[in-house]
């Protein structure tokens, strides 16, 4: 079974792009200059930003489905970012090198199965995932803060 892994579309996120920090503050988001590698795993490329590097941490709904399961969290997107990673039965980088809590989700928005993998774990863990039928959709975490990490859909 083939997976496709994609980035944020950086859209939603471009109206905080040159923002001052005042008017960031105002909604919500925190611009941080990046300082250490890794340390701020952008949402839209999947990698892992440079020092020098500009990243918006900011709230982001992942999960929008009306279920118990409906869900937000913090999440860095890279200021400027402008286009997402995409890729077909490859893990990103900025996955590999994290532990990752991986949530199997059906079409109503409910979670069936999740474990946790880290480096060369998460493909076969990916593929038994979807090895169940009813699973729709896989969620990834970085299980150690609990952040959004991306979505991994059916290729």
């Amino acid at each position: 079974m083939a997976y496709r892994i994609r980035g944020l579309d950086p859209a939603p996120f471009r109206k905080y792009f040159g923002l001052s920090d005042a008017a960031l503050a105002a909604e919500g988001v925190v611009r941080y200059h990046v300082d250490a590698q890794p340390g701020f795993p952008d949402r839209v490329t999947m990698q892992d930003l440079a020092p020098g590097d500009t990243a918006l941490l900011l709230n982001y709904e992942h999960l929008p489905i009306a279920s118990p399961y409906r869900s937000r969290h913090a999440i860095f997107v890279q200021e400027g970012a402008q286009t997402p990673y995409e890729a077909i039965d490859t893990v990103p980088e900025v996955m590999r090198s994290r532990i990752v809590a991986l949530r199997g989700f059906d079409r109503r928005g409910f979670i069936l199965d999740a474990d946790l993998a880290e480096g060369d774990g998460i493909d076969p863990l990916i593929r038994r995932l979807f090895d169940n039928p009813d699973i729709a959709f896989v969620h990834a975490h970085y299980a150690r803060r609990g952040c959004y990490a991306g979505l991994i859909e059916r290729a």
